[in-house]
C-alpha cells in the first residue's frame, strides 16, 4: 500500500485552515496512488496552543471527524490525523484512522504523555494496541513518545500489526529518534513504521521534521527533510511476509524469562 506522510505543522489554532491543508495533501497523495495519508500529532488544531487545546477539543465522531471523512471520500484515500479528543470533561491526545469510504476505523489515545506540557493538558489513554484492517494490511496506531517505549511496539508486533502509523511532534534535540530509533523499531519488530512529524517553530518547541517510513529490514523507504513536505513510499505485504519468514526475533522470544520487566 502506497503510504503518504504529510510533514507539516499546518496552521496552529485554526481547524478550518488545517482541514484545507489536509484536503490539498489528500489530493496530491491520491494522484500519486496512495491508499493512506498520515498527518502529524495534533495536526487538526496545532500542538503548542496552550489552553486552546481544551477549547478546540472534539469528540471522535465530531464535526471535524465528519469533515475529514468527507475529504477521504472525495479523494478516495484513507487518512490518519492527530487531534485533541474530548470525552465529557476529559481531553486526550488522540489519532484517528478514517477509511477511503469515510468510515471511522480506529481511534487511539496517547498512553505515554511527554513532559509537563502534555501532562497539564491531557489525560493518558489506557489501551495499548489499537488496530484496523486497511487494504490488506493490519494498521496500528501510536503517537510520538509512545514509540520510544519498546514494549508498545512489541505489543503491536505480537498482535499482528503490519504497518504502525505514528503521528508525531518530535522536537529538537531528539532527532535521533527519527534518524535511528524508528528503523530499529521496524527491524526488531518486523513491521513497517510510518513516523510523520511536525516541522518548524511553534511556541517554545522546534520540530525537527525528518518524517520516515522504515521497512522490516531497517531501511528507510522514504525520508523527509526539515521543511514542509509530502513524501511517499510503499508498505509491501509480500516483502513483509518474506522478511518475517527469514527474521527469527519474534519466534525466538522466551517470554518466561521476561517477568522481571513488569
Amino acid at each position: 500500500m502506497r503510504t503518504a506522510l504529510l510533514q507539516s505543522s499546518g496552521r496552529p489554532g485554526s481547524i478550518a485552515e488545517n482541514l484545507k491543508v489536509l484536503d490539498e495533501a489528500a489530493g496530491r497523495a491520491a494522484a500519486a496512488g496512495a491508499g493512506l495519508l498520515a498527518a502529524p500529532e495534533m495536526f487538526l488544531t496545532g500542538y503548542a496552543i496552550g489552553d486552546d487545546i481544551a477549547r478546540l477539543a472534539e469528540p471522535a465522531d465530531g464535526d471535524s471527524a465528519d469533515a475529514v471523512a468527507e475529504i477521504a471520500t472525495r479523494h478516495g484515500v484513507a487518512l490518519v490525523y492527530g487531534y485533541p479528543e474530548r470525552d465529557g470533561e476529559t481531553v486526550y491526545n488522540s489519532a484517528q484512522l478514517i477509511s477511503a469510504d469515510g468510515t471511522r476505523l480506529a481511534n487511539y489515545r496517547k498512553t505515554h504523555l511527554f513532559g509537563c506540557f502534555e501532562r497539564d493538558h491531557f489525560t493518558p489513554g489506557e489501551q495499548q494496541v489499537v488496530q484496523a484492517e486497511l487494504n490488506g494490511l493490519t494498521v496500528g496506531l501510536l503517537i510520538c513518545y509512545d514509540v520510544e517505549f519498546p514494549e508498545n511496539v512489541r505489543a503491536h508486533a505480537l498482535a499482528g500489526t503490519d504497518l504502525l502509523v505514528v503521528p508525531t511532534a518530535q522536537m529538537h534535540p531528539f532527532q535521533f529518534v527519527a534518524e535511528s530509533m524508528i528503523p530499529v523499531r521496524a527491524f526488531e519488530n518486523q513491521m513497517y513504521v510510518a513516523y510523520v512529524n511536525r516541522v518548524g517553530t511553534e511556541g517554545e518547541f522546534e520540530f525537527v521534521g525528518l518524517s520516515v517510513l522504515a521497512g522490516p529490514d531497517g531501511v528507510a523507504r522514504t525520508r523527509a527533510g526539515r521543511a514542509e513536505q509530502l513524501v511517499l513510499a510503499d508498505a509491501d505485504p509480500a516483502f513483509l511476509a518474506a522478511s518475517r519468514e527469514n527474521n527469527p526475533y519474534l519466534a525466538d522470544r522466551r517470554p518466561g524469562l521476561y517477568g522481571s520487566l513488569v
